[in-house]
């Protein structure tokens, strides 16, 4: 049967958005089908949430501000669920704890699967209507697309830490592809001359708020390194008794590394004599070309003090990536399907891709930033303090995702995601 002939531009982008839609959704669930039950539904520590949770919450986002909003005759799949997934939207109502999300043994993941089959079907009524929606239905689906594939980052990380504390050191998926051979090569620099600059985003496309509010920004003249810090070099900080020097870190880093009992990266372990760590391909020795990651902002702040230098600004950052492009091909990104940072290629700066890397600059808003209305103005602008800036994307980021504006924000202790290190310094 012939297709059919698009009748308005806005059949057309209701086509768009739901083909996007139908991708995004099921790249989810293909995330979470090599794990088991009882995968969906361990919580080992706060910060990770059961991979049951990430697909009820993010399904619960469309129900909530799409369904519940722009269709009359939608029926709630369930009438506590709106409190069992709510992340941390005050303004939508009771939650639960994010400690306590591990408490949910149900509903059964067999539930939640049936929620997501309940809400993509009332999704795809809405954008089968052969009707123009209204621009802020067209805004709030975007922002929930890419809300998901945040959660599908998540859904890596959590499930890398929870399988990462089996004592077993299971394999997330026994055909997760081995890394590219290479041979490493003498960093170079990429410089930034003096000057105004102008930092956040513009022109056309998504972005989020927190990338808005473009405005100048003065650099005095500086050069940051052109790849990333590799297991290797970070050894060398190791076995030079970095973690036993208190000269090279800050004072919360300190005391991070006392309590915690910290001597390197999360997931490295010492066996017989040789490092390893755990990979989503199971437990590997640590190859020493590819770029360190699982450090958190203390220990790349205190490595870059070791080497004499420091961590970039966002700003910085921003700048030297503008200055050479666009995104590159070869970028390690999630959908290389890698899933662990790889050893720089010759011939470009690592700049996008296998590893979050930590800048010095604090998780701010810019000037003439508008805080939403609404439930969606809790989405980033609550989360600007005691946070710093991550650039770049990772290894798992959905290569649709990113772009040099996009801020990623952690509190200085976390280790758990695919952080990473860039040298700077100043010319």
């Amino acid at each position: 049967m012939a297709s059919p002939v698009l009748t308005s531009v806005s059949e057309k982008r209701n086509l768009q958005y739901l083909a996007r839609f139908t991708q995004v959704r099921s790249f989810t669930e293909s995330i979470c089908r090599p794990l088991t039950p009882e995968d969906h539904v361990v919580q080992p520590m706060a910060d990770v949430s059961p991979p049951k949770w990430h697909m009820a919450h993010t399904t619960w986002f469309f129900e909530t501000f799409l369904l519940n909003a722009y269709d009359p005759n939608y029926q709630l799949f369930h009438p506590d669920y709106s409190y069992l997934f709510n992340s941390y939207y005050e303004s939508v109502g009771k939650r639960v704890l994010r400690a306590h999300r591990g408490n949910m043994t149900r509903p059964p993941v067999e539930d939640i699967l049936r929620y997501r089959t309940h809400v993509n079907a009332a999704m795809q009524a809405l954008l089968d209507r052969e009707e123009a929606w209204p621009e802020r239905f067209y805004y709030i689906l975007e922002v929930g697309l890419q809300h998901e594939q945040q959660h599908q980052e998540l859904l890596f990380t959590d499930l890398k830490y929870i399988l990462g504390n089996n004592p077993l050191f299971p394999a997330y998926r026994e055909d997760v592809a081995d890394l590219p051979a290479a041979t490493p090569r003498p960093s170079g620099y990429l410089t930034v001359d003096e000057g105004v600059y102008p930092i956040g985003f513009a022109g056309e496309g998504f972005c989020f708020d927190n990338e808005l509010g473009r405005h100048q920004v003065y650099l005095h003249a500086c050069r940051l390194q052109d790849r990333l810090v590799t297991n290797g070099e970070y050894l060398e900080f190791i076995e030079a008794g970095g973690y036993q020097n208190f000269r090279y870190w800050l004072a919360e880093g300190w005391d991070w590394v006392k309590t915690h009992q910290a001597t390197a990266p999360l997931y490295w372990h010492q066996i017989e004599g040789e490092w390893h760590y755990y990979t989503l391909g199971g437990l590997k020795k640590v190859d020493l070309h590819s770029p360190v990651t699982h450090v958190n902002y203390y220990e790349a702040d205190a490595y870059a003090r070791f080497r004499g230098k420091r961590l970039p600004t966002e700003f910085e950052w921003e700048v030297a990536c503008q200055q050479q492009g666009k995104l590159p091909d070869a970028a390690n990104l999630g959908d290389r399907e890698i899933w662990h940072p790889a050893p720089a290629a010759e011939g470009q700066p690592q700049l996008y891709g296998d590893v979050w890397e930590w800048t010095s600059s604090a998780y701010l808003p810019y000037p003439y930033y508008q805080h939403e209305d609404g439930a969606l103005g809790e989405y980033n602008g609550k989360f600007m303090i005691s946070q710093m800036v991550l650039r770049g994307g990772s290894c798992i980021t959905p290569r649709d995702h990113i772009r040099p504006t996009y801020r990623n924000f952690f509190h200085p202790d976390k280790q758990w995601q695919f952080t990473g290190i860039r040298l700077a310094e100043t010319v």
